[in-house]
């Protein structure tokens, strides 16, 4: 697959940019200002739908032969949607719904590719099961504390501090950081190699 394509991340997350970077796209950085409407409290239909959303707003304003990357995650415990704290209150009563059990990430990917005769379209989900070591008050009070959970779904970064506290995943660990990058060159691999046959 031709790396030169154009690809546009709708999404202002350095780590989600890191991650392509890492796998040889130089992504430009075009975030979505869309309002965002959820109409569902499943995870998996909640980061479907929002990644559509984002991307679909982003393709709107991008020329032919750019492909657009619209993605969102989600930490759900307990089928339960967990965003990013308001408050460093809110990051303490997520890490103590997360400590000692399993929880799962999701995150949702849309790939709109702006072709010649209309756009194609390919939106995906993702999901990593997260198994967190039990937590002292003193451990769950220090961390949400922290400048560290309060951009994050969840409350966590699981490359940043709360490293110390994971037990193990199942799932990709890239799809937790915010991007599961093998999945999507897969996907753009699949959708490049379908045009060319169409075309």
């Amino acid at each position: 697959m031709d790396k030169k394509i154009k690809l546009v991340l709708a999404s202002a997350s350095p780590r989600r940019k890191e991650l392509l970077t890492q796998i040889g796209f130089v992504p430009e950085i075009v975030p979505s200002t869309i309002e965002e409407i959820i109409t569902s409290r499943n995870p998996e239909a909640v980061v479907m739908e929002l990644s559509l959303q984002k991307a679909r707003d982003v393709a709107g304003r991008q020329e032919k032969g750019t492909c657009v990357i619209g993605a969102d995650t989600v930490v759900a415990v307990s089928g339960q949607i967990l965003g990013k704290p308001a408050s460093h209150e809110e990051a303490y009563r997520m890490i103590s719904m997360l400590q000692g059990r399993t929880h799962q990430v999701y995150t949702g990917v849309t790939l709109i590719d702006c072709g010649q005769t209309g756009s194609t379209v390919r939106t995906f989900v993702e999901k990593t099961d997260v198994s967190v070591y039990p937590m002292s008050e003193p451990e769950i009070k220090s961390y949400a504390a922290d400048e560290d959970p309060m951009d994050k779904a969840g409350a966590y970064g699981i490359q940043g501090k709360f490293a110390a506290f994971i037990k193990g995943i199942d799932g990709d660990y890239n799809n937790v950081v915010g991007l599961p990058v093998g999945r999507v060159y897969q996907e753009l691999k699949q959708l490049f190699e379908q045009e060319e046959e169409d075309d």
